[in-house]
């Protein structure tokens, strides 16, 4: 997920030091982002909700600069795999550097489209979307696209900004949010279950209330 700039603390690291750990700068920065992160956002909640394991196969589907994407990756470890999807290279490209520093081959970077995650068919067990749900204008492609991906059993989690219904889907673009209804309402359109709602999160620096919806592809049978 990604944070509004203005929201951004921007570490000054000095040239020598950035050298001598062989990080480039804007990779130390991502480090003490994420660090923050992880004190309101509960990465291991959110991956014990979506079953994820060692083996496991699993997506993070518009993932940014990969904070979501390398949690799992740590919990993957080197038998499963890890599909960070985006549909920005350069938001790629920065999760490539970082994979290739940490040497983790259990990453797999995929430039996808606006109406195609470009994902597996019928290989995930779990799909994460973070803060990008509300982003995507061709949403049904999407998340039919998200469906084919999953395993029958499989589930797909939607954390996004919460705001109040009644107002056209292009506005809550503009202001980077979209009722949980509407998202449950397009989930359902296209077959996933609705299990639960799992606690949300309250970002402390932007003020925004987080919603954290799971749903399930059906099994077969």
């Amino acid at each position: 997920m990604a944070l509004p700039k203005q929201g951004r603390a921007f570490l000054f690291v000095p040239a020598l030091l950035v050298a001598t750990l062989g990080w480039p700068a804007c990779l130390l920065q991502a480090q003490e982002d994420w660090a923050r992160r992880d004190k309101w956002q509960r990465p291991a909640e959110v991956l014990d909700a979506l079953g994820v394991k060692p083996g496991s196969f699993v997506a993070d589907v518009g993932a940014g600069d990969g904070y979501f994407a390398f949690h799992l990756a740590a919990r993957v470890g080197s038998l499963g795999r890890v599909y960070a999807e985006d549909i920005l290279e350069d938001e790629l490209a920065k999760i490539r550097s970082r994979k290739a520093k940490q040497g983790l081959s259990q990453i797999e970077t995929i430039l996808g489209t606006p109406s195609d995650p470009r994902l597996p068919a019928e290989t995930l067990d779990a799909i994460l979307v973070v803060n990008a749900y509300h982003e995507m204008p061709e949403f049904d492609a999407m998340l039919q696209g998200m469906y084919g991906a999953l395993k029958p059993g499989g589930l797909l989690a939607i954390i996004d900004a919460q705001d109040e219904p009644g107002q056209p889907r292009n506005v809550y673009q503009e202001r980077h949010t979209l009722p949980a209804e509407i998202v449950r309402e397009d989930a359902a359109r296209h077959g996933l279950r609705f299990p639960r709602e799992l606690p949300g999160f309250s970002n402390p620096e932007s003020k925004r209330k987080y919603y954290f919806l799971l749903f399930e592809k059906p099994k077969r049978g």
